[in-house]
């Protein structure tokens, strides 16, 4: 006869096995999606691109398609899993998502530091080229999602691309160096940082524009600082090199790019972009603007619940992507992709050019929830 202690014991195991097995089920349905994925291969540019394009579960279509332009970084094309929650609302609204590695990202060919954004807007114009040439997609409902540093792609592109259906902007930047030094004092700011630490991070800042501005090598920026270079790499330097010039407001201004539908996307505590900049940059350029602003959420829009903890993003990456966004995000997404010429309706109103009569409809100023806190 068994035991009682083993008997115990054995319930107990027996307790974790099935604990284990239900939260490994949690996981898979958590990070299972209603959708079609394929591996594609976009031709053209110096490289091929090694894409994904996710397709609505059911349907043969024609889809329309979001084309996604991603931030900064060595991102792959589902961004580590995370833009799969958004092509999952997309595709519920009859939409494919197509998205692709950067260069030397997942196994593909290149350097994505080699990229200006003249470059990257070359790339995304191949995509879009490459899509309106497959018969499952529909060739007149082609639109732009694009985060952070898409803000320098996403404008080159809808100034050259005729018949760009919509355009979802999240978190876009407007001029490089302006950026940059908010980020500085953003987070140093954020992190409690004296004042006498905030004056030696500005004069550090102003010495590497002047680098910039001179066209140093990276041998001599490393110089310049003493040999500390704070991880900043050769390839980041030349990266940075190419690019510190970069300032959307000229591509915004285009008439082509004017009257395009736009979603325009801003977080509450964004320590990365002056989302008061950028509103008031993206109001007083674009004809069919609407924005949706969100209190709750960080430059990556990421609740900031979860991502002033790491154990917490950790954990709801893993267990509950889903809900990493703010609430309501996805559904504002839908909804304007659904009716993206919802926008130009609305601002059709006569009113003072370049400011756009009130909607009644957006949430309140990102400025007024205290999104404006870290200004310069």
């Amino acid at each position: 006869m068994v035991s009682r202690r083993v008997r115990r014991s054995l319930i107990a195991v027996l307790v974790l096995v099935l604990l284990a097995a239900a939260g490994a089920g949690v996981v898979i349905v958590q990070n299972t999606y209603d959708l079609r994925e394929e591996r594609v291969t976009i031709p053209g540019g110096p490289h091929p691109l090694d894409g994904v394009l996710a397709t609505p579960a059911s349907g043969r279509g024609p889809f329309g398609l979001v084309v996604f332009v991603h931030g900064d970084g060595p991102v792959d094309a589902t961004h580590d899993g995370l833009y799969r929650p958004m092509w999952e609302a997309f595709a519920r609204a009859g939409y494919a998502s197509l998205s692709w590695n950067k260069p030397g990202v997942g196994g593909s060919a290149g350097n994505w530091l080699d990229q200006g954004m003249e470059e990257r807007a070359q790339e995304v114009q191949g995509a879009i080229a490459w899509a309106r040439s497959r018969r499952d997609l529909d060739a007149g409902r082609v639109g732009l999602w694009g985060a952070s540093q898409a803000g320098w792609v996403l404008p080159k592109v809808t100034a050259r691309v005729p018949d760009v259906g919509f355009v979802i902007a999240v978190s876009p930047a407007i001029n490089w160096l302006r950026q940059g030094r908010y980020n500085l004092l953003a987070e140093m700011r954020a992190d409690g940082a004296t004042a006498a630490e905030i004056r030696s991070a500005v004069e550090r800042s102003d010495r590497t524009r002047r680098l910039l501005r001179a066209k140093a090598s990276f041998e001599q920026y490393r110089q310049a600082m003493g040999g500390e270079t704070d991880g900043l790499t050769a390839d980041r330097w030349r990266f940075i090199l190419r690019n510190h010039t970069a300032d959307a407001t000229a591509d915004l201004r285009h008439p082509a790019t004017g009257r395009i539908p736009t979603l325009l996307v801003l977080a509450g505590h964004d320590l990365n972009v002056d989302v008061a900049e950028t509103e008031a940059v993206y109001r007083d350029t674009l004809s069919a603007l609407r924005v949706r602003r969100y209190p709750d959420a960080d430059h990556s829009l990421v609740r900031r619940s979860l991502a002033d903890s790491d154990v917490r993003l950790t954990l709801a990456a893993i267990l509950a992507p889903r809900s990493l966004a703010p609430a309501g995000l996805f559904d504002d997404m839908v909804a304007f992709l659904r009716d993206p010429g919802k926008a130009a309706r609305r601002w059709a109103a006569p009113g003072v050019p370049g400011r756009r009569p009130s909607t009644g409809d957006e949430e309140p100023s990102v400025a007024d929830q205290g999104g404006s806190a870290f200004r310069a």
